[in-house]
């Protein structure tokens, strides 16, 4: 079985509302969105100055306005929820990230002063060696 990160644990520990409010700022930030409302609001403006139907919104299109008040005060504070969230899986990432980094430096270390060791080791067989050679020769 997999161990859990700091990522699977916050997903668990977010509730209904936060979910909802993570969702609808991705779907808010989206280009899809942008599309969607840019398509309805021209429809929304033909519809009103061409007059198909009766105007139900004539120009300069208060209840639109009055739409995108309402969608804007509900959308604000939802977005900044998950932007506080994120702020704070950030840094909890961040923690994650130094202490496995100081993990990482000790054992770096550990190995430097091991490599260290080999090679003073080498050294001081090659120069056994070379001391050897000459009193050989």
């Amino acid at each position: 079985m997999r161990q859990k990160n700091w990522h699977d644990q916050h997903i668990e520990s977010m509730t209904f509302g936060q979910k909802l409010a993570d969702m609808i700022a991705t779907g808010m930030g989206s280009w899809k969105f942008i599309i969607w409302q840019t398509v309805v609001v021209v429809i929304w403006m033909f519809l009103n100055v061409v007059a198909l139907m009766q105007h139900w919104d004539p120009y300069p299109f208060i209840l639109l306005n009055l739409v995108f008040s309402t969608q804007a005060a509900y959308a604000a504070p939802l977005i900044m929820m998950s932007q506080n969230r994120q702020a704070a899986r950030d840094r909890v990432q961040a923690q994650d990230d130094y202490t496995c980094n100081i993990e990482a430096k000790k054992e770096i270390e550990a190995l430097q002063i091991h490599l260290s060791k080999i090679e003073t080791e080498k050294l001081d067989k090659i120069m056994e060696m070379i001391q050897e050679l000459k009193a050989k020769q």
